[in-house]
């Protein structure tokens, strides 16, 4: 620890000598984060020989990280069947050698003494926050017994709709018991996280260019990075290739991050834009009224007027017919409807950016054209009016030609994952009719159109399951099955699942750790840990290449654990199977068949082994070779435990793309379709569907890119600050906090401090509060209050406070809480941000929501 750190400064004083390069300070600065992470010297942590002749000597085996959703490809150094470091696969090109620090916490998290050894039931009948479970140990086959007996009871009743499936992360195995095992069993409630992650941050892109989905950068050959809400260095996907590249792309290439806070990437970067939280937007249309008045769009993508004489002019209206689009849909109407008058000046008091730097960013990051990016993340999006702010700031790539382009945003590379077959000739006359209920969610409703893909109620809306589940509507919830996943912690105003949990008469939860949604379950499943204990796979892209990557069990298991997508499923079917419901099993049996034997599964190990080579085959079997890596057989895969594609074929979705249009729809014909198709669903007018679900625009408006006020909840009188929620570097998906480096190494956050929670304001502000660095304070909300610290720092705008998410556990292990079960450790962003949502994309709200108010505790 003190090594890295020592390396760190001392690269940041060269630097500012003139003795480092920018690129030299950002490489080594990744480097002593992961040396930080491993405890190691800096050198010897990421060598493989650097085992003393006199230690153990092991093997590097193939993983993968799932502590965010990078993916990226690892390896582990296992002696003597215990995993002992860590470090980047070499064969993967997304990710490489490269490595950042979550993904060394993995070794403390698999080794975790507070994990759970063995299947617990409940022994205490009333369930609460206050309310101890009594947990005791039980058997495999008492805990599935318990399950299967539960399961049944739901079928005797003709209630199998009142089962439900809880996701949280996820392999690609997960169809298994997320999507067949549901619907065999007769209900639509296969309920995912999906909403409280990322959906608004694709509405842009699916709604302007037809990607639903996480996009890829291509950083190491882009001249311009214009970031909203994005922290590429920190929390966004393909972290550790940013860390490796982010030295290279400073040395040739200028970034630009609009961000309230100065986040790890605002701090390496050229230009930090402190936006006021829901301002984005604004910056957004007053960068596309500045390439267009000066000319500057992409006209070999975009188009030109027919004359070539510039009319886009201030104030001014242009007749469509002057323009010619190439591979553009709606420029002009955008123009006339939404940016005419939309100058610097007008968004600097909306976005709190001023009308120079607006300007002068604007015209730089077009110069640059078109290889250049706008990265849309979450901070934009995930609020109550995001859907509009994500297609204005991922409308900037359409208008420089950036979509799909070399150095640009890009989609993700193809991949070849097989699926497992279709179900529906194992569902029974029960689970037909189960299947025709409404979801517990209440997507597709009015208010909650969650138009993923199009469809009226095509995603989740994962957080709005709690009041689902407490207002009995559409109906009860009589049994679910969770795994990996932690809602009361996650979700915003969380307290809400709490009284949903206790609701639910029986429970089951697979699990590492005991955590606070364990807390309310009847049964507890330990699970095997993502990196090391299970098999599996994930896909994912960056940098215009795309990988495969494969989990495999290589280090023995300490305790008792079964694989929550295959393991435990098969198990539920035996039960079931035994009590008379059989479809489930045949499923198994009948469909999921070892590729290279034909032999069908007898076990559950076999049956996750089968799953993953199945689903892998055209990856792995010369036979059935699409593109990408060639390998010669199922053991060659697993050696190299990573696939990657061909590259990426630049330019080729030109005129190509899953829009109405076909076209990069800046007036999105997409939109309009599916605007319409709900507001007909339900009888009403597409202005009724927006003045229900919170949005300002009207008419044609609707299917625009464009600024929409920030809806912030709280008079800004009684609660004067604006709350801006992040993500730790260190955040395994919020499950660090029982792992002693997290707290240990918390000061790799910028601003942040070792062993505290800390909630950061503007110094001039914190002093005419009287605060001082280490006073206990209280954040209130409308909605809930938490205890922290107090720390003043330059990198916060003023009117907001910045606080990291990830602290605030009253249960996941003795590390991560006071008092296990009672005291929380530090405070849960979540409970001061109420339970709201982007309700065209179905998202919850963590940014731009919460007003917040300041006590300092005395005594």
């Amino acid at each position: 620890m003190s090594e890295a750190k020592v390396n760190m400064h001392g690269a940041h004083g060269a630097e500012g000598s003139g003795g480092v390069s920018r690129r030299g300070f950002l490489k080594g600065a990744a480097l002593a984060a992961a040396a930080g992470a491993c405890g190691a010297p800096v050198l010897r942590a990421l060598s493989a020989t650097a085992a003393s002749p006199l230690a153990p000597q092991g093997e590097w085996r193939p993983a993968t990280c799932q502590g965010c959703t990078s993916w990226c490809s690892k390896e582990v150094y296992v002696v003597n069947g215990r995993g002992v470091k860590i470090r980047g696969n070499a064969r993967s090109k997304v990710n490489g050698s490269a490595s950042c620090p979550k993904a060394h916490l993995a070794l403390q998290q698999v080794y975790d003494p507070d994990r759970i050894k063995t299947p617990m039931k409940r022994t205490n009948p009333n369930k609460g926050r206050n309310e101890d479970p009594k947990f005791v140990p039980i058997t495999w086959d008492e805990a599935i017994e318990t399950i299967a007996d539960k399961l049944m009871e739901l079928r005797a009743a003709n209630e199998t709709h009142k089962y439900m499936l809880i996701r949280g992360r996820y392999t690609n195995l997960n169809a298994v018991l997320y999507d067949r095992m549901t619907k065999i069993l007769g209900s639509p409630n296969n309920i995912s996280h999906s909403s409280i992650c990322a959906e608004a941050e694709k509405f842009g892109p699916y709604y302007t260019e037809g990607i639903w989905g996480y996009r890829q950068y291509d950083i190491l050959n882009t001249r311009y990075i214009l970031c909203w809400g994005a922290d590429p260095l920190s929390s966004n996907r393909a972290v550790s290739a940013s860390l490796r590249d982010w030295g290279d792309v400073l040395d040739r290439a200028k970034v630009a991050v609009v961000e309230p806070r100065l986040s790890a990437t605002a701090a390496k970067a050229d230009e930090w834009l402190p936006v006021i939280p829901g301002g984005d937007g604004a910056a957004a249309v007053a960068m596309a009224h500045v390439i267009l008045t000066e000319g500057l769009w992409f006209r070999e993508f975009v188009g030109d007027f027919t004359d070539g004489e510039n009319r886009f002019k201030l104030g001014q209206w242009v007749d469509p017919e002057s323009f010619e689009e190439k591979y553009t849909h709606g420029l002009v109407t955008w123009w006339n409807m939404e940016l005419k008058d939309k100058t610097p000046e007008w968004a600097e008091p909306l976005c709190g950016i001023p009308a120079e730097q607006i300007r002068r960013v604007a015209v730089e990051f077009a110069s640059a054209a078109p290889h250049v990016m706008s990265w849309v993340g979450g901070g934009p999006c995930m609020q109550v009016r995001g859907a509009y702010a994500s297609m204005a700031c991922h409308a900037l790539n359409g208008l420089v030609g950036a979509c799909d382009n070399v150095g640009g945003a890009l989609a993700y590379s193809k991949s070849f994952n097989q699926g497992i077959p279709d179900p529906k000739e194992y569902y029974d006359d029960a689970a037909k009719v189960g299947l025709k209920n409404e979801k517990i969610d209440q997507r597709g409703r009015l208010e909650l159109p969650s138009l993923n893909g199009g469809k009226s109620g095509g995603g989740v809306v994962t957080n709005n399951t709690a009041d689902g589940i407490l207002n009995s509507d559409p109906y009860d919830i009589k049994v679910c099955i969770a795994y990996w996943n932690n809602f009361p912690f996650s979700s915003p105003q969380g307290e809400r699942w709490e009284r949903a949990l206790t609701k639910i008469p029986f429970l089951a939860h697979i699990t590492t750790n005991a955590s606070e949604f364990s807390w309310f379950a009847d049964i507890l499943l330990p699970d095997t840990h993502s990196m090391m204990e299970r098999w599996g796979f994930v896909n994912v892209s960056a940098g215009g290449w795309g990988h495969c990557t494969l989990m495999q069990p290589i280090v023995d298991r300490v305790w008792d654990y079964k694989a929550d997508e295959t393991e435990i499923p098969w198990l539920i079917a035996e039960k079931l199977a035994a009590k008379g419901f059989d479809y489930l099993q045949r499923y198994f049996i009948e469909q999921i068949k070892d590729p290279e034997t034909g032999k069908s599964p007898t076990n559950e190990q076999e049956f996750s082994l089968y799953c993953t080579k199945l689903m892998t085959q055209n990856y792995w079997d010369p036979a059935k070779y699409k593109g990408g890596d060639r390998f010669n057989g199922w053991e060659d895969f697993c050696k190299a435990g990573v696939w990657n594609s061909d590259p990426y074929k630049f330019r080729a979705r030109w005129g190509k793309m899953k829009t109405k249009t076909g076209m990069f729809e800046f007036y999105s014909e997409t939109l309009k379709e599916a605007l319409a198709s709900h507001a007909e669903k339900h009888g009403v007018s597409i202005d009724r569907v927006l003045e229900v679900c919170k949005y300002q625009a009207r008419g044609d408006m609707a299917f625009l890119p464009h600024y929409e006020e920030p809806y912030v909840l709280g008079d800004p009188n009684e609660y004067p600050f604006v709350l801006v929620d992040y993500k730790s570097r260190l955040n395994r998906e919020g499950r660090s906090a029982n792992c002693s480096w997290y707290h240990e190494l918390k000061d790799l956050d910028p601003g942040d401090e070792q062993y505290q929670d800390v909630a950061k304001f503007n110094p001039a502000e914190g002093r005419r509060l009287g605060l001082k660095d280490g006073d206990r304070i209280r954040l209130t909300s409308p909605v809930g209050s938490i205890e922290c610290t107090a720390k003043l720092w330059e990198g916060v705008r003023p009117g907001t406070i910045s606080k990291c998410y990830g602290l605030g556990h009253w249960a996941y292990g003795r590390l991560a809480s006071k008092v296990f079960g009672k005291t929380p450790l530090g405070g849960n962003n979540n409970d001061l941000i109420p339970a709201d949502y982007d309700r065209l994309s179905g998202a919850s709200v963590f940014y731009g929501l919460a007003r917040l108010k300041v006590e300092k505790i005395r005594g």
